[in-house]
Formats: structure tokens, C-alpha cells, sequence
């Protein structure tokens, strides 16, 4: 990937910070770039793992990767999904830093599934979308509200035999 996009003085935070009406919206996603870049960085550096390295794995130019990490450029979610694919760790955790996304309520079971690395980031969507899928169904709105399969026996239950007396 040998073409990088230009990004404009508004998503670089540079000359539309300056401008009138452009000042506050160009220094949050500047906000946002440095953002995704200090968390980018310090994920690469958690995986010991060099800037050439990841570039190489990403699918990107080091001179792009370095500008990314810094907060000069926003990258694309095209970009932050191949990122996130060498780092190994959830596209959407690097959506949601870039901006792309609204962090979503935290649940525990959503957690989970988003630290395993035994399943693709695919499955993982995929996952998540039938467990968000049933919780709508349930009316479930509160992860950590009541707990509506209380009344039905877990695994390690043994349901209470109700015996029968025939007349």
C-alpha cells in the first residue's frame, strides 16, 4: 500500500484550528488523532514489536505509521482495521479511540470476548452481534441489571424432582 491519503489541515489540527468556526471541531480530531496514535504506539510497544515491523504487517509506510503514532494523521478505518489485525487486538477498540465509534456499555461477557485471541476479529463481530441480538430480544438494556434466567437451573444445578403419586 505504497499511496497513503492525504489528510486535509482539519484532520491534521494544523491551519483550520486557525479558522473561524473550524478552530473547535479541527482540534478535536486532533484530539482524537493523537489519541489513536499514543494508544497505537503503546500497544506495539506492549508487543515488542518495532515501527518497521508493524508498518510491514499493517500494510503501510513506515514514514505514514510513525506520522499516525504521532497524531499527525487520522488514519482511515481501513487503516486502523489492518492495525489492529497486526497488534492482534479488537478493530473496534481502535474505532472507538479513533472516533469512528461510540464506546459502547461495558459488559462483562463483551470483554471477554474482546481480549480472546483464540477466535478472528470476524468472529468476535460475529459473536458479539448474536449476544447484542438476544439481549434486545430479552429487553435486556442494563448489563449489569437483573438477571433474567435466574429461574432456570444453571450447569452445576440439579433441577428439584417432583414426584408424581399415581391414584
Amino acid at each position: 500500500m505504497a499511496d497513503q491519503p492525504e489528510v486535509s489541515a482539519e484532520y491534521t489540527g494544523g491551519s483550520a484550528e486557525k479558522s473561524a468556526g473550524a478552530g473547535e471541531r479541527g482540534g478535536r480530531v486532533a484530539n482524537a488523532a493523537h489519541d489513536i496514535g499514543g494508544f497505537i504506539r503503546a500497544q506495539r510497544e506492549a508487543a515488542q514489536v518495532s515501527l518497521r515491523q508493524l508498518a510491514q504487517l499493517a500494510g503501510v509506510s513506515n514514514p505514514y505509521l510513525s506520522q499516525i503514532e504521532r497524531g499527525l494523521r487520522n488514519p482511515s478505518a481501513e487503516v486502523l482495521a489492518q492495525i489492529a489485525k497486526a497488534l492482534r487486538v479488537s478493530s473496534e477498540v481502535l474505532y472507538v479511540r479513533a472516533g469512528y465509534l461510540e464506546q459502547r456499555p461495558h459488559s462483562p461477557v463483551r470483554d471477554a470476548l474482546l481480549a480472546d485471541t483464540g477466535i478472528t476479529e470476524r468472529q468476535k463481530q460475529v459473536l458479539l452481534d448474536i449476544y447484542e441480538s438476544f439481549r434486545r430480544e430479552n429487553g435486556a438494556s442494563d448489563p449489569g441489571g437483573p438477571d433474567r434466567d435466574s429461574d432456570v437451573p444453571r450447569t452445576t444445578e440439579t433441577p428439584s424432582r417432583q414426584e408424581t403419586q399415581e391414584p
